[in-house]
């Protein structure tokens, strides 16, 4: 089976296709969406850290200068959204947007959250436990992330349930080739939310919490260096990147779990529950095994050479974090689930400047999630039926994860 994106067979195991891409060579030219294809992880994480390479060309170059199109004027919301974000700036806008939201989203951010997060998983494994089981997706994965963001971000409870359908339809536009039924909800959402988020930046002007957005105001405001749009798409972005990692390093883990039953068994094993420290090592290990996002997208700015390939400026690049966690020359047994492995460099958070900042806070989530579920006297969770994957492959995956207990 190559390389595949849009089949089904691929997207629930790419791995086999991974191991074909790395011995076929370092930059692989794929004609389908006219990228070369990045499956080492030495060659992935020195391409995340090249000033070389940009997450956009526009802070140097126009659209025609780079030789490429510009994107339709009814997407415009979306891009406007997009392109403030962290995850899109370059430098030297990155690093002033970066340092003043390092500012607000400080450690002791993510330590005042901590008892919150705890209480929050426990309720909703609660839930699950007391229905003899269910989705683990919809009851658990998906609630947790999308209340420690609204906590976050302080959005009132009863709003909360905007969030995940906005960030499913923002996050589309993400896939390979997305069509013009996926742009028109991006589109539509992008609208949506920097309305809502406008409102309540106005809101927190006059009634300022302990939330992020009273933070991000008053980093605007003492300073003047951090725009409104900026505010938006910072907000954004800590809910989409931080959401569907932390839902599908979740059910994608324990789906890895129930195949690997030795492994959950000494996870589960622990006199009084899983150890912090080893629980922490567990996560990372399943964000390792299997990777919420499998494919990371960087312009060429300059011509750069990977191995004995010339890749010349205006080209794009797709950087395989699924392949690159599985790359033997990195890891040792890479194809084996190891949830005591401790050299373990994973990308799954990128690297470089656009490494993931709310990083702790999703290893924070995910540690109180699984805790609460292998917690002692905790009955067991048993898999009711195999699950299938989304369509999607970028962020990949599963559409419903039943269990019982």
């Amino acid at each position: 089976m190559g390389f595949d994106p849009w089949d089904a067979a691929f997207v629930a195991d790419p791995y086999p296709a991974y191991r074909e891409l790395r011995e076929q060579g370092r930059a692989l030219w794929w004609e389908a969406t006219g990228q070369w294809l990045v499956p080492h992880h030495g060659d992935v994480s020195g391409l995340l850290r090249d000033r070389r390479l940009g997450r956009t060309y526009l802070h140097r170059f126009t659209h025609e200068e780079f030789g490429r199109a510009a994107p339709p004027a009814e997407h415009e919301p979306f891009h406007l959204l997009n392109g403030n974000g962290l995850l899109d700036l370059e430098d030297p806008a990155h690093a002033r947007v970066r340092r003043l939201v390092a500012k607000a989203f400080t450690p002791r951010t993510v330590e005042r959250l901590g008892p919150a997060v705890d209480r929050m998983a426990g309720e909703l494994a609660g839930r699950l436990l007391a229905d003899g089981g269910g989705d683990l997706l919809t009851v658990v994965a998906e609630p947790l992330p999308v209340a420690v963001i609204g906590e976050l971000l302080g959005v009132p409870e009863p709003d909360r349930a905007l969030l995940r359908p906005w960030s499913a339809d923002i996050c589309g536009m993400f896939e390979l080739r997305p069509d013009e039924e996926t742009a028109r909800r991006a589109v539509r959402a992008s609208v949506e939310f920097s309305a809502y988020l406008r409102a309540l930046i106005t809101e927190r002007r006059t009634r300022p919490g302990e939330d992020l957005v009273s933070a991000l105001i008053a980093a605007h405001d003492e300073e003047g260096r951090l725009s409104e749009q900026e505010m938006i798409s910072t907000c954004v972005l800590l809910l989409n990147a931080g959401h569907e990692a932390t839902v599908n390093t979740t059910v994608n883990g324990w789906w890895a779990l129930f195949r690997h039953p030795e492994q959950l068994a000494a996870l589960r094993a622990q006199p009084g529950g899983p150890d912090p420290e080893k629980l922490s090592t567990a996560v990372d290990e399943l964000m390792r095994y299997d990777t919420p996002l499998q494919m990371f997208e960087r312009w060429v700015l300059e011509d750069v050479r990977i191995g004995d390939t010339l890749v010349p400026r205006g080209a794009e690049v797709a950087l395989l974090f699924g392949s690159a966690n599985r790359d033997p020359a990195r890891f040792a047994d890479p194809d084996v689930l190891d949830l005591t492995r401790t050299d373990n460099p994973h990308l799954s958070f990128g690297a470089g400047i656009h490494y993931c900042l709310g990083a702790p806070l999703a290893r924070r989530e995910l540690t109180a999630s699984f805790g609460a579920l292998l917690a002692d006297g905790v009955p067991p969770l048993r898999l009711v039926k195999e699950p299938c994957w989304n369509d999607g492959y970028v962020i990949r995956g599963l559409k419903e994860l039943l269990v019982e207990c």
